[in-house]
């Protein structure tokens, strides 16, 4: 029997509420609907953390983001750090079991060439290496530090250790461009396909076909909508291929997005909150870079039409360092013994609709930390941006009565604060 293809679909700073299968009525994502029609939609999914690298790092190592050594945004100054490279990745682990393995679109784990996709076991890459890029030059503008203003922009776009130029190419469509012609040649072989898109992170850009899509919605909607509308049109055709070739019924597919929406200035125009270019975290309380769920709860789909029933819809709790072993345990191969691995496998709650897995899920973001067990969830410090709300440095919520985390428990439960309190304070001492 053949092993089956593996291929992990990631946005960037997309919402809860941003796609039409989870809810929207502003944006239409045809194809991610299909995707989560022959599959599993989960509703309860997390990312590990509320910002991009941390979050990618637990995807790739199925760890949290503390054990993995980036727990912080990395920076994207050429010869920056990342990934340590003894860190076993999915591509890694994969490509030392015969898989071809490639990597096209944002990496964020690391731009010193240590660091970077071809040392953490991609035999392809083809994107761009620090936090995000302009659409069309492919310069990364912010973070260089040497240049006036303490700027210095940089171009980057690499194919391997090479630079490339495609000056004027949506990135969007050069993603979608390479992720298909990789599947195309490597038909015959098994394959591990990673295809990290940046939308709709910001620079806010879309070609004038997409905009023309949404003509009924004001500008700082139409442009969102855009840009997950062209990277809808990827999925879409990244599936179609697999159809054509044979290897749709036998490939894995998971789709989803590293954190909550953004409400940095630059998804402001003019710096005014009258035009706000960020998504939508649906009915959740938060955006990125916060610990309430609008930061870290995420629209989520796994498809295996081989194994996996179709048109579900899962509630259970599920978290993006699951992805590792589970893709093992499809695999049928065996966890690495040599090292923690925090994730567990989801496929029997994808197939038998089993329970989760996890009794607790623990976040830690600078001084920031969450809990969830079962419906309880207890944030510390949590951060709000851009509202004239004061969150409580202590938050205690009932999840399943109030998804929004609007209202405050803890004076009314104080041992469950108490027990939460003391699950964290375990918990890190474990990481360290």
């Amino acid at each position: 029997m053949g092993k089956p293809n593996f291929i992990i679909i990631y946005a960037d700073d997309l919402g809860y509420g941003d796609l039409s299968c989870y809810g929207s009525n502003d944006v239409k994502t045809p194809n991610l609907d299909r995707l989560s029609e022959q599959g599993v939609r989960f509703t309860n999914w997390y990312s590990n953390s509320s910002v991009c690298s941390p979050s990618r790092a637990s995807l790739m190592t199925g760890r949290y983001p503390g054990r993995t050594g980036v727990s912080e945004i990395l920076r994207g100054k050429r010869g920056t750090s990342g990934l340590p490279s003894d860190e076993i990745t999915l591509a890694s682990y994969f490509k030392n079991r015969g898989y071809k393995t490639g990597i096209f679109g944002k990496w964020h784990l690391g731009v010193a060439e240590d660091n970077a996709p071809n040392a953490h076991g991609f035999d392809e890459f083809f994107g761009f290496l620090a936090g995000c890029v302009d659409y069309y030059s492919h310069i990364f503008y912010w973070e260089q530090g040497d240049g006036p203003n303490g700027t210095n922009p940089v171009h980057d776009l690499w194919h391997n250790q090479d630079e490339v130029w495609r000056n004027g190419q949506y990135m969007t469509e050069i993603i979608t461009q390479k992720a298909v012609q990789f599947v195309e040649s490597h038909v015959e072989e098994p394959f591990l396909m990673y295809v990290p898109y940046n939308a709709p992170h910001y620079p806010m850009h879309a070609p004038q076909k997409y905009l023309d899509r949404f003509p009924d919605l004001p500008a700082d909607k139409r442009i969102m909508a855009a840009m997950i509308s062209a990277m809808d049109d990827g999925v879409g055709e990244i599936m179609n291929t697999l159809e054509e070739n044979g290897l749709l019924d036998d490939t894995v597919i998971f789709f989803s997005s590293d954190n909550g929406p953004s409400t940095e200035s630059r998804n402001y125009l003019d710096g005014t909150e009258d035009v706000y270019y960020g998504g939508s975290a649906g009915k959740f309380r938060g955006h990125k870079d916060s610990l309430f769920d609008g930061g870290i709860r995420e629209p989520a789909i796994l498809s295996y039409p081989k194994k996996i029933p179709s048109g579900q819809i899962s509630d259970e709790l599920g978290v993006m360092m699951d992805i590792f072993p589970t893709f093992i345990d499809i695999a049928d191969e065996e966890i690495p013994e040599d090292r923690t691995i925090d994730g567990e496998s989801v496929f029997d709650m994808a197939v038998n609709r089993s329970a989760t897995p996890h009794e607790k899920i623990f976040w830690a973001e600078s001084d920031q930390y969450a809990v969830r067990k079962g419906d309880w969830k207890l944030v510390l410090n949590g951060r709000l941006y851009n509202t004239k709300e004061s969150p409580d440095p202590v938050h205690l919520s009932n999840i399943k009565d109030d998804p929004g985390e609007r209202i405050n428990l803890k004076e009314s439960y104080p041992s469950i604060v108490e027990e939460l309190i003391n699950d964290i304070k375990e918990w890190e001492e474990d990481l360290n």
